[in-house]
């Protein structure tokens, strides 16, 4: 094992050290599909005036949810605009983000604007909502219906193209809205592919999940794993980044979905590869 694996490894065996009760789907694996979710879905942009932070009410099947997004910097109509979705419990959730485009401190010739999933505003909230897979899959879902309003927002705009990124839960993000809106000009996933069952289930991450679900694994894997209905795509447009030491997204597995010619190979594991901001920044540019 390189030290790429073995930090995602230990970063995950201690993380199950210290959440022994949070645990993925500890009291329900029922839930609605995304498909579903997404139908169900109702959300409304809020009148946008300038640069800065939007708090926006989503009703969904699950009750009334609360994401949000920031236009984080706006040149104009004529740059490209990138739509951005931070990874799991990230707090704040434009950490990543931050780390990747740095605008306060570099002049990038881009519109950005970066999601909020709901069940995000801190860890102890994210961990209290994983208890049903059908949060999840809600949480998920919304993320995917805000990205389709900010797009058609883009589109009003008259902006020059539009791509969709996101760094491993935001990678599932970004695939997910490719799936069933497929309404952006690039998709840029990183560290993350189409069977997010796999990775609750066969990976490092399973010691994260709870037994109910790895004892009743075909109904969790026929929520999550989204493989077919991505295959129904044209996927010219997706240009994934995938990190081959990766041991919650395991690169053998989520390679699968993708055309291997426009396949991005980090000589990194998940948390590694997550770090080298450089090398995400000049994917997504590319």
């Amino acid at each position: 094992m390189n030290r790429h694996s073995f930090l995602d490894n230990l970063t995950i065996s201690l993380s199950a050290l210290l959440l022994p009760k949070s645990k993925f789907f500890r009291e329900s694996i029922k839930s609605p599909t995304f498909s579903e979710h997404l139908q169900g879905i109702n959300l409304l942009l809020p009148e946008i005036k300038q640069e800065g932070q939007y708090e926006v009410k989503a009703e969904t099947l699950i009750g009334v949810l609360d994401p949000a997004f920031r236009i984080t910097q706006w040149k104009g109509k004529e740059y490209p605009t990138i739509i951005y979705h931070h990874a799991s419990v990230e707090n704040p959730y434009d950490r990543s983000f931050n780390n990747i485009f740095p605008v306060k401190k570099m002049d990038i010739p881009a519109n950005f604007i970066v999601i909020r999933a709901p069940f995000n505003r801190s860890a102890k909230e994210y961990f209290a909502s994983i208890k049903d897979l059908s949060n999840f899959v809600a949480m998920l879902s919304v993320s995917v219906k805000l990205i389709e309003q900010l797009i058609s927002f883009c589109q009003e705009k008259g902006t020059s193209c539009v791509v969709i990124s996101g760094l491993s839960l935001g990678g599932w993000v970004t695939n997910l809205h490719h799936t069933y809106f497929n309404s952006a000009d690039y998709y840029k996933p990183l560290l993350a592919g189409t069977g997010l069952a796999e990775v609750l289930l066969d990976s490092i991450w399973e010691k994260l999940t709870a037994s109910l679900a790895k004892k009743n694994p075909n109904p969790v894997r026929k929520i999550l794993n989204f493989d077919d209905d991505f295959a129904k795509v044209d996927n010219s447009n997706v240009f994934p980044l995938l990190g081959r030491y990766d041991r919650i997204n395991k690169f053998e597995r989520q390679k699968q979905c993708y055309n291997e010619r426009l396949i991005t190979v980090l000589e990194k594991g998940h948390i590694t590869g997550s770090l080298t901001f450089k090398k995400l920044r000049r994917h997504i540019f590319e």
